[in-house]
């Protein structure tokens, strides 16, 4: 039986961005939080480096702002970056009030430093930042009154005026009401109402074969907004983090940004001498931005024929790697490696989602009552190239911000909403080929718009996409809805997104390398896609 559920602020996501507005709204909001697994199970847990802040003698925020606009090859918003920097020292000392026990060097804060930062300004608690955040809000969020989480429940589609008879009639802007969601346990879709929705949903990491990103990161945000008639921009650009462990009995173990940051060299196999690649790259060597790294990595394994390459951390001594990386230490001890005294096999793999729905600075989408925050979003602050370190610090600054937006805004009533209607459509017999499907698209899309692009890799990405499209809106259309089959039309939503970004992006700027335009524009543009329905 569905059920109809109704709230003050309904938040999609409860990683970094979805609890940060949960513990700022409740106990004066009466707040949702859906999570499609468990309430640790996004990217935000597995965040290892840290949180970039102007916080050291001698920084300043002219020159994390500067460090940011370089990375992002000159497509970065000026306006939301400086936003950004200014509002991070304040994030991290609500962090410190809430309890997360950051890395302290002679009783003052531990700062390290990653690829792209001019100085040392990362904030972190040892190599596992991510998750003593996740850690620590989720105990304060469980234990705060008006917070109450729906885990195992999964976004099927947002609630707009155009699902309902005759609105908006006065010609207002078009407003979300809530959302579609599925109840994985029951089985059943069920009907939330709420005058304020929040997507923290993350990425899509999983649109591709190799990824750092946890299963959950599958886009589901960015396609809910995309169908609600939301604009995206700056699809193109996707994060591949230059050090993914290679082994075969792991993946997505991502080897932090600040193995690097602490000397940690990039070298290619012993039969090969050993030669420490990066410094024929890049003047900043292993401190180049990640974009440089990534394709640097990526030239030298199709260049030497190898599945890997190696980063080598073990000229520092050991006492400092278990000091700095004890989790980084121990899983590769658990696979044989003892980084103390060995170097560590490492690919590059999809990371991290740069574009996503075109937002303000409050965390307005193109609906009104509708906000996004983090990974799912496109707020300008990292353009063509994210600098290491400043999603989770976004996802806190915006997720304040758009509070303080919905505590200024008078509280309306919601419509009466219909409930969601399956009545017409059966069960699966066929879910083998939502699985084909899913493996198709993900290794198409890490073969054809990976690391470097090129026109008819593009078009090929795109026919096989057309046609995936068709037949998942045929499942949709025709098959009760499942976890996998939301998951698997999100992904080929976004891969759509994707590719028709980086085929209107007539040049190579940032993360968006292609053979075909090698060179940069004079002018940096963003891609803005508007959906069919605007």
């Amino acid at each position: 039986m569905t059920s109809t559920h109704q709230f003050d602020v309904l938040i999609i996501g409860s990683g970094l961005a979805g609890l940060t507005a949960a513990l700022h709204l409740a106990p004066q909001y009466r707040v949702a939080v859906i999570t499609k697994r468990g309430i640790s199970d996004g990217s935000s847990n597995w965040a290892q480096g840290g949180i970039a802040a102007v916080l050291a003698e001698g920084d300043s925020y002219a020159a994390h702002v500067d460090d940011t606009l370089v990375a992002g090859a000159g497509l970065c918003d000026l306006e939301a970056t400086r936003f950004t920097v200014e509002h991070a020292p304040s994030a991290i000392a609500w962090l410190r009030e809430m309890g997360v026990p950051f890395s302290t060097e002679n009783g003052e804060l531990h700062l390290t430093r990653e690829g792209g930062h001019s100085h040392r300004r990362i904030v972190h608690v040892t190599d596992a930042t991510g998750a003593a955040v996740q850690a620590t809000l989720s105990e304060r969020a469980r234990a705060t009154p008006g917070i109450t989480f729906f885990e195992n429940h999964m976004l099927v589609d947002l609630i707009v005026d155009s699902k309902l008879p005759g609105m908006p009639a006065d010609g207002s802007q078009p407003r979300c009401h809530g959302a579609y969601v599925l109840d994985v346990e029951r089985d059943t879709v069920d009907t939330f109402s709420a005058t304020h929705t929040l997507l923290c949903t993350g990425g899509a990491g999983k649109v591709y074969l190799y990824t750092t990103n946890p299963d959950t990161a599958t886009g589901d945000g960015i396609a809910a907004a995309w169908r609600a008639g939301c604009r995206v921009g700056n699809m193109e650009f996707i994060q591949f983090h230059p050090t993914c462990l290679y082994h075969p009995h792991v993946k997505n173990f991502l080897i932090s940004e600040a193995v690097r940051g602490e000397g940690g060299q990039l070298r290619l196999p012993a039969h090969l001498g050993e030669h420490r690649f990066m410094p024929d790259h890049d003047p900043r060597a292993e401190l180049a931005p990640r974009d440089i790294v990534a394709r640097a990595i990526d030239a030298e394994m199709k260049k030497h024929g190898l599945d890997c390459v190696y980063l080598d951390i073990s000229h520092q001594p050991a006492a400092f790697i278990r000091e700095h990386f004890p989790n980084i230490l121990a899983r590769c001890a658990e696979l044989g490696i003892d980084i103390t005294r060995e170097p560590i096999p490492v690919v590059p793999a999809a990371h991290y989602t740069c574009g996503g729905i075109v937002t303000d600075l409050e965390g307005h989408t193109d609906l009104a009552g509708l906000y996004a925050i983090g990974e799912a979003t496109c707020t300008g602050l990292h353009g063509a190239n994210r600098l290491a370190s400043n999603s989770l610090v976004e996802c806190m600054v915006f997720a304040r911000a758009a509070v303080a937006n919905i505590r200024r805004q008078t509280p309306t009533a919601t419509p009466a909403l219909p409930l969601w209607d399956d009545s017409q459509v059966t069960d699966a017999d066929e879910q083998v080929v939502i699985s084909h499907n899913w493996d198709e698209l993900r290794r198409f899309m890490w073969d054809y718009v990976g690391i470097v692009r090129t026109n008819k890799r593009l078009e090929r990405a795109a026919h096989r996409i057309a046609l995936l499209q068709s037949e998942i809106q045929e499942f949709y259309s025709q098959f009760h809805v499942t976890r996998d089959l939301l998951e698997l039309r999100n992904l080929v939503q976004v891969a759509d997104l994707i590719v028709r970004s980086a085929m209107q992006r007539k040049e190579s700027r940032g993360l968006h390398f292609s053979r075909d335009y090698p060179d940069k524009l004079p002018e940096a543009r963003p891609t803005i896609l508007v959906p069919p329905q605007r």
